[in-house]
């Protein structure tokens, strides 16, 4: 992970600063999170709409491969944001470095569903990006 892209990428996403910038580091980190002493993280907060926020983490030790993308694997993130404008957001997020995933958007023709556009996509560190616009 690039915390840097990372903060980029959720930052012209979303419209916001980050916040809360920090080294976490201390002799009990490691251990608190099963890995060995000395163990030091580059982290920061991202507000989300409605309230909530986004957690993002460098582990600066570590050279563990990422997760392969992709919903269905164990251990894939999915972040699901609701927006007004489904094409003004899906235009955005595609614009700050999302691709999509599959087809998309899409509008739910009929059930219990009737109406609600929903797209996926995947950010630059893999994380699966699900935006909803429901009807009305």
């Amino acid at each position: 992970m690039d915390l840097e892209r990372s903060i980029g990428f959720w930052e012209r996403l979303l419209g916001v600063a980050s916040r809360d910038r920090a080294l976490l580091a201390g002799p009990r980190l490691g251990g608190l999170l099963g890995y060995p002493a000395g163990l030091r993280i580059d982290s920061c907060w991202i507000d989300l709409p409605g309230g909530g926020a986004l957690e993002l983490l460098q582990y600066l030790d570590r050279d563990d491969a990422p997760y392969d993308e992709g919903t269905a694997h164990p251990g894939n993130v999915h972040l699901c944001l609701s927006v007004a404008d489904m094409v003004a957001a899906h235009d955005r997020a595609v614009a700050s470095g999302a691709h999509p995933v599959g087809e998309g958007p899409i509008e739910v023709p009929a059930g219990a569903h009737a109406g609600l556009k929903v797209a996926y996509l995947r950010t630059p560190d893999g994380v699966t990006l699900e935006l909803r616009q429901y009807p009305g």
